[in-house]
């Protein structure tokens, strides 16, 4: 199996920090706009800061199930090239 470019490389690692900050950003962005928008406006009930807080956290622990998801397959691909 031919090495991967260093190139390649790096564009692999920097998706893990795109992916930890991107999900933590949709979440506290799903989160707010429910609290603000849905719930207040719509239903007239007042829930904020809680659904932002509940959907940042969502946000959070999505992020690093897909780093442990990406470093379970990196590790995986490097233990296959021992062998």
């Amino acid at each position: 199996m031919p090495e991967k470019s260093l190139f390649k490389q790096l564009l692999e690692a920097s998706t893990v920090g795109l992916n930890l900050v991107l999900s933590t950003f949709v979440g506290l962005a799903m989160g707010y706009g429910l609290d603000k928008y849905v719930m207040e406006k719509w239903l007239g009930i007042h829930t904020s800061p809680w659904l932002t807080i509940i959907f940042l956290l969502i946000g959070i622990a999505a992020g690093f199930r897909e780093l442990f998801r990406i470093a379970m397959r990196k590790e995986n691909e490097s233990g296959k090239k021992d062998i």
